[in-house]
């Protein structure tokens, strides 16, 4: 039984579930949160019943990043491992054989925003503050975040939102491709599902092989 992580599905919207990310208040993600999104991406890839999948944090926050204090506690060796255990979970995450969405309410920072961009579209609302704001705790975003962050808005713009740790506004981030679509900050679930609706009539192995054929 996963803590932090579940996986939602409705009547009102078949074919469609939601990874939903639930640790109060900031969504802060941790060792055990990772492995939850790991397992919980497992089990979306080999759901037949699924189309497409919603990344949610929640109406308030999608992930203000990594739990910087717990990170703290941990030595060289326990760092290193706890890296990895990061890394595999946003690769399960972008690896879900099915479209995904990133609805993103409030702020969407470090390690939240590198989820984020697992997910090939992200909409939000048009008042969120994203940013790869590791520096801003000392410490740095690993290069498997860099170069999903540089895949999405360039390695100049890349460059100066990690040596910065700058936030960024909706507009901006819209403008650079960190955010794809943007709403009313109510609306933005609605237009996640929107967005995952529109596949729904298409065969789940023919949307895996289209999704695969980007990963060459």
């Amino acid at each position: 039984m996963r803590e932090f992580v579940g996986v939602h599905t409705s009547d009102e919207q078949p074919g469609i579930a939601t990874l939903l990310l639930s640790r109060p208040p900031t969504n802060a993600l941790t060792r055990q949160v990772y492995r939850e999104l790991a397992a919980a991406a497992d089990e979306l890839a080999g759901r037949d019943d699924i189309t497409a999948v919603i990344l949610f944090g929640g109406h308030e926050i999608f992930s203000a990043g990594d739990d910087v204090p717990a990170l703290r506690t941990l030595d060289q060796e326990e760092s290193a491992a706890a890296a990895e255990v990061a890394r595999r979970a946003i690769a399960a995450v972008a690896a879900i054989p099915k479209p995904t969405v990133a609805a993103v309410t409030g702020y969407a920072l470090g390690s939240g925003l590198t989820l984020a961009l697992a997910a090939d579209w992200r909409v939000s609302g048009d008042n969120v503050k994203v940013g790869s704001t590791e520096i801003l705790a000392g410490l740095a975003p690993g290069p498997d975040a860099t170069a999903r962050l540089a895949r999405a808005v360039g390695v100049s713009h890349a460059k100066d939102l990690v040596f910065s740790g700058r936030f960024v506004g909706a507009e901006e981030a819209h403008a650079l491709g960190l955010l794809d679509e943007l709403a009313a900050p109510d609306g933005v679930y609605d237009a996640a599902v929107a967005w995952a609706g529109r596949f729904s009539d298409h065969p789940p192995q023919v949307l895996a092989a289209a999704k695969a054929a980007f990963a060459g």
